[in-house]
């Protein structure tokens, strides 16, 4: 039975039609709301088309009307509805990384972007329509982490300006790029690799490691072992964090870093020093992590412990990742290997294309020599003689 003016003013609490699918819904409160049911593709839908009184019995008639010609066309009305609405920055950013997670990878790809959006850039303009995003608001993410964090700055440009192009390709919004840099951003900010030039990670004198070295190893814990590894390795704090048993070769003395675990993307082979060799013990399962945080079993240490050490030990002066300067300093500064060697060594890629072009090997067996005679710099020895097992 069809509704009528005064039905839908004293109709009771319940679902009421109209026909066609109209339906008005009544809630305990009294509450009146109209709602479209229909099927596009197999699939039930609920459209809701207003609320009662604003939205009249006729009004909602007409809307019905609207909408069952939509569905005639082929079209989804709520869909319809949806891509009518104007998007926000953070629609359009989760929507391009959706679109691009299939060609990436590895997931981690696709957690950095999302990770780097919801810090920096959704708390100031996630909510904004991506329409009306202008120059200002791009310098207002910027500006502040601009020189403090370059290469993160830079990298959140970079996504801002990738999110804007995908809004533009759609239709959502028109206009220049406020977030491109040549021509534009490079006016107002310093350039990227101009503030990079001046940063450094406070490192530790290479002269001084014997010292440190040994004051180390009188630190217990999982933090500091893993921190003498890192040291021992010249490996990147995460790397030596995510490292599991399954990784290391015990009768190669090859430490093998997957791919999916390098900033370069590449797998990255690590002599290990007999030193380095010594630290980590006797073999265990090779699904368990190596350095297994003892508040959360099954988790890596977090990347602050090892910086906790260094506080311990009264070394705020210095960082973690400044012990591959020291390494790079005392290799380059003191030794005979090859340049190629050194940066082979710290996984470093060739920027010089031609050079890279001809590079196709590892230089594994000089690595190895090069990390022995680190070992024997920084222990003394290179015997790992008062090296505390993991597995004591």
């Amino acid at each position: 039975m069809v509704l009528s003016a005064q039905k839908v003013k004293t109709a009771s609490a319940g679902r009421h039609g109209d026909g066609r699918g109209l339906f008005l819904y009544v809630k305990p409160s009294g509450a009146r709301s109209w709602v479209l049911r229909y099927q596009v593709k197999g699939r039930r839908r609920d459209l809701g088309l207003g609320a009662y009184p604003e939205v009249t019995l006729a009004m909602a008639r007409d809307r019905v009307i609207e909408a069952r010609r939509l569905i005639a066309e082929g079209e989804d009305p709520i869909a319809k509805k949806q891509q009518a609405k104007p998007k926000t920055f953070k629609d359009s950013a989760l929507e391009l990384i959706e679109s691009r997670r299939p060609s990436w990878k590895n997931a981690k790809h696709a957690a950095q972007w999302a990770s780097t959006l919801e810090t920096y850039v959704f708390p100031k303009v996630g909510l904004l329509q991506v329409a009306k995003i202008e120059t200002a608001d791009v310098m207002g993410v910027l500006k502040p982490i601009w020189t403090q964090k370059p290469e993160t700055a830079s990298r959140v440009r970079q996504r801002i300006e990738a999110v804007i192009d995908y809004a533009s390709a759609l239709g959502a919004r028109t206009g220049d790029n406020p977030a491109r840099w040549r021509g534009h951003l490079d006016h107002l900010l310093p350039k990227p690799t101009k503030v990079r030039a001046v940063r450094h990670h406070p490192a530790l004198p290479h002269s001084e490691i014997v010292d440190f070295m040994d004051e180390l190893e009188t630190r217990e814990g999982v933090a500091a072992r893993a921190l003498d590894f890192t040291i021992l390795t010249a490996a990147r704090s995460g790397e030596t964090r995510g490292a599991t048993w399954a990784e290391i070769d015990y009768e190669a003395r090859v430490w093998v870093i997957p791919a999916s675990r390098m900033k370069a993307g590449k797998e990255h082979r690590v002599p290990l020093s007999r030193a380095a060799h010594a630290l980590l013990g006797e073999k265990r399962d090779d699904a368990k992590l190596i350095f297994e945080s003892q508040a959360k079993p099954g988790r890596p240490i977090s990347d602050m412990s090892m910086t906790a050490v260094l506080r311990r030990m009264g070394r705020d002066d210095i960082t973690v990742h400044g012990f591959r300067s020291t390494f790079r300093d005392w290799a380059g500064e003191t030794t005979s290997f090859p340049r190629e060697v050194i940066e082979a060594a710290l996984a470093h890629g060739i920027k010089d294309k031609a050079e890279a072009a001809y590079a196709r090997s590892d230089l594994f067996d000089k690595r190895r020599d090069l990390m022995d005679a680190w070992a024997s710099v920084t222990t003394q020895s290179g015997l790992g003689a008062n090296v505390i097992s993991l597995s004591e």
